[in-house]
């Protein structure tokens, strides 16, 4: 992480941790089917622990559910401390729920 992305506190925003989080889970999501999806939800994030400048922050997608026209995808984000490397701790974990569109935005069946 950079320092643009970090608050008056010098952690980084939340919300920048949240944009990675909808990225990782919509490749996770693509990778089930080749159409385009869009953000429906992002259920219960919480976080745990700070990111710092520095920190090395890996984010792991699994797909836990597929519907009709949508995936949901759960994500893990981890930081390795720039300071302590390979020390690692969890800073958070979302549920995402991507749904298939078509060129007009109706939500088509993913596969």
């Amino acid at each position: 992480m950079l320092p643009r992305d970090t608050n008056s506190h010098g952690t980084i925003f939340g919300g920048v941790i949240l944009s990675h989080i909808d990225l990782a889970g919509g490749i996770a999501a693509s990778r089930q089917a080749s159409r385009k999806f869009v953000t429906r939800a992002m259920r219960e994030v919480e976080f745990i622990a700070p990111v710092y400048v520095g920190d090395v922050v890996s984010f792991y997608t699994s797909v836990v559910r597929q519907g009709t026209t949508s995936v949901t995808v759960k994500v893990s984000v981890e930081a390795e401390r720039g300071k302590e490397p390979r020390h690692r701790v969890k800073v958070t974990e979302a549920e995402v729920i991507y749904v298939a569109i078509d060129e007009a935005g109706k939500a088509i069946p993913v596969r």
